[in-house]
């Protein structure tokens, strides 16, 4: 797990850089009106440029902390099943919408570290993080999964996929309750919450496909 972790840890390096490069607001339209630009176009993450309060405690940090790396993992999964041929469009389609939902959230989290002068990666990386209450990298999976998901075709893919993704996000709702539980970020909670209703209908979606395997 370490070997995914760290790369992780340098997609979120360029993920500031990016993030640093196109923060900057565009100006209203007349009239006061925003732009169609500024408006928000996804109900899931607050945009990352918009300002995010400075009141957050440990919880807050750690959340973010914990779930980039987390997200981050998620992405990579779903790239693994868009690049594979024989995938159902059900399973392309969901793994579209996986990755479109996560990426903007690391930037969102990534934004709200640098905003509060916290590490993206905690002092003596994921390994050295006092992993506490939230019980480690909930449903992370290891090297030798993600190595048997990229070798794996077809059905086989498909219902490894679903499974191990299942279990990424129940480790998820996990993390983000815990937030819910002990944040004091009003943003960070908002994107817990959403993190927690998303990925509860997400889990029932997998639970469909995989009994049509």
């Amino acid at each position: 797990m370490k070997r995914y972790l760290s790369f992780s840890a340098l997609s979120v390096a360029a993920i500031i850089t990016l993030a640093g490069c196109g923060s900057d607001n565009e100006p209203a339209a007349p009239g006061g009106e925003p732009t169609a630009s500024t408006q928000d176009s996804s109900p899931s993450a607050p945009e990352s440029g918009a300002e995010v309060s400075a009141e957050h405690n440990s919880a807050d940090a750690m959340f973010a902390q914990m779930m980039i790396p987390h997200h981050q993992q998620v992405v990579e999964m779903s790239d693994m099943m868009l690049a594979k041929d024989g995938i159902s469009p059900e399973i392309t389609d969901l793994s579209t919408r996986i990755k479109a939902a996560q990426g903007p959230e690391i930037e969102t989290m990534t934004s709200w570290l640098e905003a509060w002068d916290r590490p993206v990666m905690p002092e003596g990386g994921m390994d050295g993080h006092d992993m506490g209450s939230m019980g480690g990298m909930d449903g992370m999976l290891d090297e030798d999964q993600m190595a048997e998901l990229q070798s794996a075709e077809g059905d086989d893919a498909a219902r490894m996929f679903l499974e191990f993704m299942t279990e990424h996000h129940n480790g998820a709702i996990d993390m983000a309750q815990e937030e819910i539980d002990n944040g004091e970020n009003p943003e960070a909670i908002d994107l817990a919450e959403t993190i927690v209703e998303t990925q509860q209908a997400e889990i029932q979606e997998m639970e469909e496909l995989l009994s049509e395997l």
